[in-house]
């Protein structure tokens, strides 16, 4: 019908042509004609020309599937329906911001299903509607295992059934049995905020808790250990419950890994990073993942135990790659080749190293963790986190398959005893290659009983690192960089000191020593360090790095003429480089600039005080404007002096500045620096206002509510 009236009009549009032609003059038919001709176009659009190709979605079907990510039809969002589908039990639900959550919630799936034979599924839970969670019958049980970051707030795919349990008053889960895990650290304000508000929302309407919620502490690094101490309680409680004895805990894997000659190198997954976006926020809040370009790199400290870098990216080429002030990268860091080589060579896969693989779930419930098909070496070297620490209960497992008798011997120990497992740590750089390898020494046995899939289950996919933006989207729109610390620490071994490199960082200064003449270092990594620089199928030739942008809420005021007050300790200086460039071109092109005071916390002058040269030129385009306290806690080697310390010396200043002027306060740093500058502002205004603890709290929220507090820290 749409196409006839179509038709109709354009007839009646030519018959006016055709009847005024005689009247008028050559250029008034061409423009008459002209519009006809471009209304045409535009009403027949879908229907003659421009019609969608009903095959266009093979295409990405193709896509998802050399991924890994087969299609799932119409896959149901109500749990309740999917638990009866797969004749499941009980449901572990995990939201996690970093993959440990998640992890822990399919170690749980296994662990039920080997153990006691309960019929277990994990579930994402940004994938079912929060309403169908209701349904789930009293003969089923529902475990959440949830993470708390930043300010108290869920995870990306917590976020839809966190406004469910907020926005909906009259949910009735009178039905639900569950227990619950939280994943915090002690040292944020709002530590497992998320697993006590979500518990008590369940329990507030009406949902039955089974025992009450653990919770991990990663402020002292037990988040492992707090894990299995709440994990064995709760097996204690299910034997109960479900009426099932522990069986022997024998491996089953939930994964099938095939060899495959026959699948060519366009059929596989070569290395190129996936981002699986988790709940409509993340997929908001992240851009696509792409190659970026290093612009250019340089040194930024004379210090002689720790190397400080500057990076800058050029996004030109990608315009769907934006950024604002305050944003953070996040770099898709790679396996370093000696890692890689050592765990290839334990297990006794050298050989296989490019044979083709495909992985699939045994369980229509288990997600595959990583691109499929692909190769063995491929998977170690890109998308497992084999640099990892590895955790008591993957110990355990191994040791069904120890190839001599006193590997046996000392895994069993490890894995049944947690303080000779501390005293172990203590002594030895433990990852899974170097476990392997050290269980062994002294004999020439490899590993290779050991099913790869079971090195699927137990360790965790790679993560991208995220790191604050230290430039300005006013200043270089197209450019974001990048200030960061090359990560190592030290351990003290049998075999001397041995120094445990940071990931992504070490990843990164190998690419800018092997780039840029900048440096100062040879162009070798100065550890010795190599990585496939030119990535999968040469991606990154010519220094790249794989990369994406995430929002974050750490923005500069609307206003230019507020005042803001920026607190941070090392590299937590980064994002308040980009603030400091931003209001001076504000100042340079006639804006008015509020007062911008910055509290700067390092080690030493000359040695570690970032982009000094820098601020002293901003200082002299915003004049008085701003102001930089620096606070240098190793200066006096009798008085170490904190930048908490330091904001003590102007609390007259602080305290006008905040309660009277309404003044936008920035830390930045680590956790812990963190919550000791909050407790000294917080003691100063309590004593310059009067208040009690209570109104304190209430004020400090209030500003926070606002964005006039505003935090950017890490563990």
């Amino acid at each position: 019908m749409d196409l006839f009236v179509s038709l109709c009009w354009l007839q009646s549009q030519f018959l006016y042509i055709i009847k005024v032609a005689p009247f008028t003059s050559s250029d008034d038919v061409a423009v008459v004609t002209a519009i006809a001709m471009c209304s045409a176009g535009y009403l027949l659009h879908g229907v003659l020309w421009g019609k969608p190709n009903p095959y266009e979605y093979k295409l990405y079907e193709r896509h998802q599937e050399k991924l890994g990510f087969k299609a799932a039809g119409r896959a149901t969002r109500n749990i309740a329906e999917k638990l009866k589908q797969t004749n499941k039990d009980v449901v572990v639900f995990w939201g996690s911001q970093s993959g440990t959550a998640e992890g822990f919630a399919n170690r749980l799936v296994r662990d039920l299903q080997r153990r006691f034979g309960i019929q277990t599924m994990a579930a994402d839970l940004s994938d079912f509607d929060p309403e169908s969670i209701s349904l789930i019958p009293s003969t089923k049980l529902a475990i959440f295992i949830v993470s708390t970051y930043g300010e108290g707030d869920p995870s990306d795919n917590t976020a839809e059934f966190w406004n469910y349990l907020h926005q909906k008053p009259n949910i009735k889960l009178s039905n639900l049995k569950y227990t619950a895990f939280g994943l915090g650290n002690s040292n944020y304000k709002y530590y497992n905020r998320v697993v006590e508000v979500l518990t008590s929302a369940l329990d507030h309407f009406g949902a039955k808790p089974l025992l009450p919620a653990g919770r991990a502490d990663d402020s002292n690094g037990t988040t492992e250990e707090d894990f299995l101490a709440w994990k064995e309680a709760l097996f204690f409680t299910i034997k109960g419950e479900f009426n099932v004895d522990e069986k022997s805990p024998d491996y089953e894997p939930t994964l099938s890994v095939v060899e495959d000659e026959s699948l060519s190198l366009i059929d596989l997954n070569v290395g190129e990073p996936v981002r699986k976006l988790r709940g409509k926020k993340s997929m908001v809040a992240c851009s696509p993942i792409y190659p970026l370009p290093l612009k250019s790199c340089r040194e930024l400290s004379s210090s002689s135990d720790r190397t400080f870098i500057h990076l800058e990216f050029d996004v030109s080429q990608y315009p769907e790659v934006r950024y604002k002030t305050g944003d953070h990268i996040a770099i898709w860091p790679i396996n370093p080749d000696s890692e890689v080589d050592r765990l290839m060579i334990i297990l006794g896969l050298e050989k296989k190293r490019d044979t083709p693989i495909s992985i699939n779930a045994l369980d229509s419930t288990t997600k595959v963790k990583v691109p499929t098909p692909t190769t063995i070496h491929t998977v170690f070297q890109y998308y497992l986190e084999i640099c990892s620490p590895v955790s008591r209960e993957t110990i355990q497992s191994l040791v069904l398959f120890a190839p001599t008798a006193s590997a046996k011997k000392l895994l069993s120990t490890l894995g049944r005893d947690k303080h000779m497992y501390e005293k172990f740590l203590l002594n030895n750089h433990v990852n899974l290659g170097r476990l392997l390898e050290y269980s062994v020494q002294g004999s020439k046995e490899k590993w290779k009983d050991i099913p790869i899939s079971l090195i699927l289950e137990s360790l965790p996919a790679m993560q991208p690192r995220y790191y604050s933006i230290s430039s300005s989207s006013i200043v270089q729109p197209r450019q974001v960089a990048l200030t960061t610390v090359v990560s190592d620490s030290y351990i003290n071994t049998d075999r001397g000191i041995e120094r445990i490199h940071g990931l992504a960082t070490n990843y990164m200064f190998a690419t800018t020593s092997s780039l840029s003449s900048d440096l100062d270092r040879p162009r070798d990594h100065p550890y010795g360090l190599t990585y496939p620089l030119n990535g999968p199928d040469g991606a990154l030739q010519d220094g790249k790095i794989y990369a994406h942008i995430r929002k974050s809420q750490f923005k500069l005021p609307t206003s230019s003429s507020s005042s803001i007050i920026m607190i941070a300790a090392g590299t937590g200086v980064a994002p308040f480089r980009g603030f400091l460039h931003e209001r001076s071109r504000l100042k340079t092109m006639g804006r008015e600039v509020g007062r911008t005071i910055l509290y700067y916390g390092c080690r030493r002058p000359n040695e570690d005080d970032l982009y000094s040269d820098e601020f002293s030129t901003l200082k002299e385009i915003m004049g008085n404007n701003l102001q930089i306290i620096n606070v240098f806690s190793r200066e006096n080697p009798e008085r170490k002096v904190y930048v908490q310390d330091r904001i003590m010396e102007h609390t007259d200043d602080l305290f006008n500045l905040l309660v009277n002027e309404d003044a936008y306060l920035y830390i930045c740093g680590s956790a812990k620096m963190a919550r000791d500058v909050t407790i000294k502002i917080g003691e100063t205004l309590k004593e310059m206002s009067c208040w009690n603890d209570v109104e304190l709290r209430s004020w400090m929220e209030g500003q926070k509510k606002h964005g006039r507090w505003q935090e950017d820290v890490w563990g």
